[in-house]
């Protein structure tokens, strides 16, 4: 399916697969790989510029995704192309129905969908942190919901699914990142949507997790300049490529059990995320006094951990 991509061993054979975003970068990274593990693929992606503008990816929005897919098919895969827009509800439904047009079946879905509109807090407009948060955490609800609402039927009529959905957070999620407001709150906000989805959906035998990636795209090109040097010992840290076998694995059956996680991932390292949880704790009993909250906050801030840096900070 490409230089960058070993060959397969099947780990996704009979499975159908919907990946949006999947014109380039991750998304086509994820396609490939996938295709590479015998999945049969749909290959959304709308076509446009890294802000999202229409028209500025160097064709029309269906020949970016018939491309990727072409290029599977070309290696002896199975794919075909989606060109709508994955943050409307006729977009995303239709990405659904290709599916099950296409293959009779779905099996999983990889939200990956998104652009950028960086602006320092003060310099961002209001129109620039609405397209960013649609895209990327409308982008990740619609075609959950739909895909959900098709296996909840599945299971209701006694087709209980082995479905699996992946989505795409970021480390400006995890610990926010400077000059990005909108896209670190959007994917904040997916990985709260995963957990919900994770917990809402194990009854229809969906499993739900999500991955914070760090990969040269068109989206991290100025972020990543200087892990884009050429690799002196031939691994490409940043490459795409490297993101997917999570990806595909989780997107499989082979990963039974495994829901309402996040994985951060670069290069050949995969960490499991720890998410928010209680630490340091004070408790009186009763109502504090403004007078001493004060004491009591810097006594546990004393007990914890700093916190993790802002990126770019």
């Amino acid at each position: 399916m490409g230089a960058d991509t070993p060959s397969g061993t099947g780990i996704c054979d009979g499975r159908v697969v919907v990946v949006t975003g999947a014109g380039r970068g991750l998304g086509r990274a994820h396609a490939l790989a996938f295709a590479a593990e015998g999945a049969r693929v749909v290959v959304n992606d709308l076509g446009v510029g890294l802000d999202g503008s229409p028209g500025a990816a160097g064709g029309p929005a269906r020949q970016i995704a018939e491309e990727v897919a072409e290029e599977i098919r070309t290696a002896g895969g199975e794919a075909v192309a989606h060109a709508g827009d994955v943050a409307t509800t006729e977009g995303a439904s239709s990405l659904v129905r290709t599916a099950l047009d296409a293959y009779g079946r779905l099996d999983t879905l990889v939200n990956n969908a998104g652009f950028l509109r960086d602006r320092m807090l003060v310099n961002l407009d209001e129109d620039d942190w609405d397209a960013v948060v649609r895209v990327h955490l409308k982008g990740h609800f619609l075609p959950l919901k739909h895909a959900v609402a098709h296996w909840r039927a599945e299971a209701k009529a006694g087709r209980v699914p082995r479905a699996r959905i992946v989505n795409t957070s970021s480390g400006a999620g995890l610990s926010g990142s400077v000059g990005q407001g909108n896209y670190s709150a959007a994917k904040a906000g997916i990985i709260g949507l995963t957990l919900v989805a994770a917990a809402e959906t194990a009854r229809y035998g969906v499993q739900v997790n999500a991955i914070a990636p760090a990969a040269r795209t068109r989206m991290t090109e100025t972020a990543f300049a200087r892990a884009m040097a050429a690799p002196d010992d031939g691994f490409d840290a940043m490459a795409p490529e490297n993101v997917s076998p999570l990806v595909v694995w989780l997107g499989s059956a082979a990963s039974e059990g495994v829901t309402g996680r996040v994985f951060e991932t670069e290069g050949g390292r995969i960490a499991v995320m720890d998410g928010w949880r209680p630490g340091p704790t004070a408790d009186k009993g009763s109502r504090w006094a403004p007078a001493e909250v004060g004491g009591a906050v810097l006594r546990l801030l004393a007990q914890a951990p700093p916190p993790t840096a802002v990126h770019g900070a």
